[in-house]
C-alpha cells in the first residue's frame, strides 16, 4: 500500500508522528510525507521531536512548495492519503479545490482519482464556516475523522488516547495493528453467557 501523509499546523502533530512511527519499517506500507511550514513549527513547539527525525520515519519526503512533484499528478498511483492533523486553512483549501501547495494538490488528486482521503480536523469550537467546509469535503468523498478520544477502553495515559485515534485511521485503510482494544460488548464473556441463557429461557 502507498499512503500519503500530510501534517499541517493544527495542534496535535503528535498524531501524525505516531502514525509514521507505527508505519515506519513496515514492508506492506510505503509512506510519502508532506509537512506544512506551520506543521514544522508545531513539531518543534508541541513535541520533543525534530523535523528531521519525523521526516526520517517516512519512506519519502516532499517540499510543500514543490507543486511539480510526482504526488501532484493523478498518474502517480496511490492507495490513499491522510491529513493528520488538518488545520482549518487546509480544510478550507480542500473544500474549495484551492490547490496552492503540494499537500492540498495531492489531496485533491486523491479525491479525483477516487482514492480514500481521510482528514482529521483539529479545532474547537467549530463555527458554521468550518462545518460547511467539512460537509463539502464529505460530499466530495473524503472521510472526516475528528481526533476525538474515546474512553470506553479506560485509557490511563495520553499515549493510549493517541494510539486509539491513530488506530481508527489505520482501520479505515485496512492496515493491521494492535493499537486499540476491540469492543466486545458492554458485558463480560461470563455476563454475556448469563444474558444469553436468560434470553433463551
Amino acid at each position: 500500500m502507498l499512503l500519503i501523509v500530510g501534517i499541517t499546523g493544527a495542534s496535535g502533530v503528535i498524531l501524525g508522528i505516531r502514525l509514521l512511527e507505527v508505519l515506519s519499517g513496515r514492508k506492506d506500507v510505503e509512506t510519502h510525507l508532506i509537512i506544512s511550514e506551520a506543521g514544522k513549527k508545531n513539531i518543534k513547539y508541541e513535541t520533543d521531536f525534530t523535523v528531521e527525525q519525523v521526516e526520517a520515519m517516512a519512506d519519502y519526503c516532499y517540499d510543500i512548495r514543490d507543486i511539480g512533484a510526482k504526488l501532484a499528478s493523478g498518474s502517480f498511483k496511490r492507495n490513499g492519503m491522510v491529513i493528520i492533523p488538518c488545520s482549518m486553512k487546509t480544510l478550507s483549501a480542500l473544500a474549495n479545490s484551492y490547490d496552492d501547495n503540494l499537500l492540498v494538490r495531492a489531496a485533491d488528486v486523491t479525491i479525483k482519482e477516487m482514492k480514500r482521503l481521510v482528514v482529521l480536523p483539529r479545532e474547537t469550537p467549530l463555527h458554521l464556516g468550518h462545518l460547511r467546509n467539512m460537509r463539502m469535503l464529505a460530499e466530495m468523498g473524503a472521510v472526516i475523522l475528528p481526533p476525538i478520544p474515546a474512553f470506553y477502553h479506560k485509557p490511563r495515559t495520553i499515549q493510549e488516547l493517541i494510539d486509539h485515534i491513530v488506530g481508527k485511521v489505520l482501520d479505515i485503510f485496512d492496515i493491521e495493528h494492535n493499537l486499540l482494544p476491540r469492543w466486545s460488548g458492554i458485558y463480560s464473556e461470563e455476563e454475556a453467557l448469563k444474558q444469553s441463557r436468560t434470553t433463551n429461557d
